[in-house]
């Protein structure tokens, strides 16, 4: 055996070792997690937290919003809820206003146009300020939830420990395309494997933009923080959810997770939006890693192997595909031991999977490792390159629907909403400019 061959076998060893560790001792902890059944949770006496749910949209297409606020509507939840939807300067905002007028009647509700694009960060604060609930939902825009989302989060938020806690995401769009099924089953994966694990010990890293609460009490203490937070000297507009979770465990709080609270969000279907999507979770991942650093000798040893595991397994990976590559070109010769090990591996987590879940689909998950492999490891390794690039990447004017179609999906119908859902006539210029500046930019 060459040198090449030597390191390239190596590489790869390495690789399986600590991946071996790290997924076996993540598996453990997360079916030791305890999941409470309802009946764990004993209503307290007194009256229930009221709520407030924020739901910053951007460009977002009506048919979507519209679907996420009237799955917000029909919580079975008994406690006070309020509901704060921000549209942060929308391109397409004609069209989302008929989503409003549907919900005139209905107290709950509250609009705000935000007078020019400020970013999700600050249209979640601009809420915040005009809010009071006892815990806070934030909900994307193009998520729905299921029922009882509401009463399943307050439940575990009757810990007064914890300081946020997240739901299961899922795929709406899940049957769409190949892309949208191996997403799905990437959600699952991340969620039951890596944040069942995490919350175990209270310390979810990261609890998902798409469906998470926050207790307000816990926000008034980082809030601050969340608002100013700068990378290399400028404002940082994304990755919001990742290090509002890291400042609540700097406080001091726990942060969980909640399986059977279910929210199904929209993912992309075509490649080129994935690889954008995962370029600014990439960044957003590496920048708050490193706040995430001192935090490690107050939490479990567990912690430090998850992100020790997060960040050298791609890693090792990436050295052992470039040394099969440089093996396949300078000797000609095949390198067999990088491929059988990479591909049992595979096949035993995704075997794995679909055992827990029962489902034979998450054997096509090994589908997912060309893309991890070819394409997601040099996305991350130009992220490292570029964090402090803010771009979102993907910001831009949702499709609008033909005429009447997307008003038609609208829950309820106002008085100004015709007998088929059509808005009758177009706004005036006037109440164009009225509704588009009702707030700053600072939401005042």
């Amino acid at each position: 055996m060459n040198l090449l061959a030597t390191t390239s076998v190596l590489a790869v060893s390495s690789y399986a070792l600590l991946s071996a560790i790290y997924r076996s001792v993540q598996t453990r902890n997360a079916l030791r997690t305890e999941v409470p059944s309802p009946t764990d949770y004993a209503s307290e006496a007194g009256p229930l937290p009221s709520v407030d749910v924020i739901v910053p949209c951007f460009n977002e297409d009506p048919r979507t919003l519209s679907a996420c606020l009237e799955s917000i509507a029909s919580q079975d939840y008994e406690g006070q809820v309020r509901v704060y939807v921000v549209d942060d300067g929308s391109e397409n905002r004609k069209y989302l206003w008929p989503v409003q007028d549907a919900y005139t009647d209905d107290p709950r509700f509250n609009f705000m146009w935000l007078g020019k694009n400020v970013g999700k960060r600050k249209a979640q604060i601009a809420a915040l300020h005009r809010s009071s609930g006892d815990l806070v939902l934030n909900v994307d825009s193009d998520t729905t939830i299921a029922v009882d989302v509401l009463t399943r989060l307050v439940r575990k938020m009757q810990n007064p420990a914890v300081g946020a806690v997240m739901g299961q995401l899922t795929a709406s769009n899940r049957s769409g395309t190949w892309l949208t099924r191996l997403i799905d089953m990437e959600y699952w994966l991340a969620c039951n494997e890596e944040r069942l694990a995490e919350a175990r010990f209270g310390a979810v890293l990261c609890c998902c933009g798409p469906c998470a609460m926050y207790r307000r009490s816990a926000l008034d203490l980082v809030l601050h923080e969340y608002e100013t937070q700068y990378f290399r000297g400028k404002p940082s507009d994304f990755g919001e959810d990742r290090h509002l979770t890291i400042l609540m465990l700097a406080a001091g709080f726990r942060t969980e997770y909640v399986p059977d609270a279910i929210a199904a969000t929209v993912v992309p279907d075509r490649l080129v939006p994935y690889l954008r999507q995962q370029l600014r979770w990439a960044r957003s991942t590496f920048r708050d890693t490193a706040l995430a650093l001192p935090l490690l000798a107050s939490l479990d040893f567990y912690i430090t192997l998850d992100i020790v595991g997060q960040n050298l397994l791609p890693l090792l990976l990436g050295a052992s595909i470039l040394t099969a590559l440089a093996q396949i070109a300078l000797t000609s010769e095949f390198p067999w031991p990088t491929v059988l090990i990479i591909a049992s591996m595979t096949m035993v987590r995704c075997s794995l999977a679909a055992f827990r879940t029962r489902q034979l689909r998450f054997l096509a998950f090994a589908l997912h490792k060309p893309i991890s492999m070819f394409l997601l490891l040099p996305v991350k390794a130009y992220a490292l390159c570029t964090l402090s690039n803010s771009d979102w990447l993907s910001r831009k004017v949702a499709n609008m629907p033909e005429s009447g179609e997307g008003q038609a999906s609208a829950p309820r119908q106002s008085a100004r909403l015709d007998a088929t859902g059509h808005s009758g006539i177009a706004p005036s210029m006037g109440e164009t400019a009225t509704r588009a500046h009702a707030f700053d930019v600072d939401g005042t």
